[in-house]
């Protein structure tokens, strides 16, 4: 029998005296909370947590590897620790505090305990939002959606796998053919710069 079945025989036997919000009070203390395998310098663990799942969400793993697993949520905190000023790092931060605000207001918990499902849905209807409000009032999480955008596009893109399974890279170029179909160039994949 699990925990689950449990506490159902337990309150049924109660006569249901076991409150609803005790019960889901224990049963959300049995999932696993998210961990990450780096440590941030800059943000906190939780939202080291919140910009891993978000970068893997922008470029999930697929027949290559993803955002996370080439490390780009590594590369996300270091960015905004050594290139970003601190204005630009305080509105990174209210943006991010923002967004995780409206994902407790539309589903009721953080965004790192959402499932994934839930987290995907979130921030795409998040993205689709602020790509299309260009307006000096467009929501206070745009620009935590743009710049975690932004910086996991170019730190997947400029590692080794970015660079060398989803783009076309020749270590040392070859003959200069300028007349060729494009399913002999490169199949079309753009050129890694």
């Amino acid at each position: 029998m699990d925990r689950r079945e449990a506490l159902r025989r337990t309150a049924w036997i109660m006569g249901g005296v076991i409150s609803a919000p005790a019960i889901m009070g224990v049963l959300k203390g049995c999932t696993a909370k998210p961990t990450i395998d780096w440590k941030p310098v800059f943000l906190s663990e939780e939202q080291g947590i919140l910009i891993t799942q978000v970068a893997d969400i922008i470029i999930p793993k697929t027949d290559t590897p993803g955002a996370k697993e080439v490390g780009v949520p590594g590369f996300i905190d270091l960015m905004l620790k050594d290139v970003y000023s601190k204005e630009e790092q305080d509105k990174y931060l209210n943006s991010l505090k923002a967004f995780n605000e409206a994902a407790e207001k539309e589903h009721g918990d953080p965004f790192i305990e959402l499932s994934p499902e839930t987290q995907t849905a979130f921030v795409k209807k998040l993205h689709d939002e602020v790509v299309k409000d260009k307006s000096e009032n467009a929501p206070a999480y745009r620009p935590f959606i743009m710049t975690t955008k932004e910086l996991t596009m170019l730190g997947f893109f400029t590692s080794e796998v970015g660079a060398t399974q989803v783009l076309q890279y020749v270590a040392v170029p070859g003959s200069y053919k300028g007349c060729l179909p494009l399913a002999e160039a490169g199949n079309g994949k753009t050129w890694a710069t």
